[in-house]
């Protein structure tokens, strides 16, 4: 089993109505900027463990689980809307910070939502990493009709139980399913984020601690020129950071490259790029300790 250098503490704290679970390390200091962290899709706070272990300076970090994560609440409808991972970003940054700025940092989904959110509040962000977020491919008006047909498609499957995610007879099995995804991942810290990633049920199956509905397309499409005048207002430092071993082409199959991703890169106006070799998307899994040096340097 991993053994964790720095403890976390866990809390939970009321956001827009629902109980939002945090995890925080470290304390404030005087002089020092908060960093705030956001996992991405069907992952937890807990995720960033092995970075945070690897940080050479102690500092406060402060970690949520998203909204249908984790230990946070799961939704109160049946879907999950984009625009509420900003907002819910933006109490949170209240909450733990509200009278200065932050730095911040996200994976994948999470990635996205940083990008976003730092050009819509471009005052409450100092610095800004990207880590493994691509934004989505690019929309066209005509597939608005049936985007909304596969968003109701979807819905009623849900209700009728076909998008539940598989449970797991042990512990050992949820650990089994990360290292199956993520052939990087050591034994030691599979079995570490397993407890973290699930819980055991009243039958004694262990869950994935995710809600299926986060499988639900977004009913809305996604406007590139919206999301590039975004791009456009971000005015903290940004760095992004990609793995050596990108999925793009296995994700997208040809409809959005890295390629693209950089040209809209070129938007936002104090961005560079580095790449962790041998890392594939969960780069703060595989090199936690090359990811934690470019993120101290870059903060620093």
């Amino acid at each position: 089993m991993y053994l964790e250098k720095r403890a976390s503490q866990s809390q939970f704290v009321a956001l827009r109505g629902q109980r939002y679970h945090v995890l925080t390390w470290g304390q404030a200091k005087a002089g020092q900027t908060p960093l705030v962290m956001v996992h991405g899709w069907m992952d937890v706070a807990a995720s960033f463990q092995f970075v945070i272990d690897a940080f050479v300076a102690e500092r406060q970090v402060i970690a949520p689980d998203w909204r249908g994560y984790g230990l946070t609440d799961w939704g109160r409808s049946d879907n999950y809307w984009f625009p509420d991972y900003l907002a819910d970003l933006d109490f949170l940054i209240d909450q733990f910070a509200p009278d200065q700025p932050i730095d911040l940092a996200g994976h994948s989904m999470g990635g996205n939502v940083v990008t976003l959110y730092a050009g819509i509040r471009p005052e409450r962000i100092r610095r800004l990493i990207n880590l493994e977020g691509f934004g989505v491919p690019a929309t066209e008006p005509s597939q608005a009709p049936k985007r909304y047909a596969q968003w109701m498609d979807q819905l009623k499957a849900h209700h009728r139980g076909k998008l539940a995610l598989r449970s797991y007879d042990s512990l050992d099995g949820v650990a089994r399913r990360l290292m199956k995804t993520n052939a990087r991942l050591s034994e030691d810290k599979a079995n570490w984020l397993a407890r973290h990633w699930s819980r055991q049920n009243a039958e004694g199956q262990w869950e994935i601690l995710g809600d299926a509905a986060h499988k639900i397309v977004n009913a809305q499409l996604t406007r590139l020129d919206e999301t590039l005048e975004i791009y456009r207002r971000i005015s903290a430092p940004y760095l992004m950071v990609e793995a050596e071993h990108n999925l793009m082409d296995t994700w997208y199959r040809g409809r959005y490259a890295l390629s693209e991703f950089h040209e809209r890169l070129k938007n936002v106006p104090q961005a560079s790029r580095v790449t962790v070799a041998d890392a594939g998307h969960m780069l703060h899994h595989d090199q936690p300790e090359r990811l934690a040096a470019l993120i101290e340097d870059f903060l620093a």
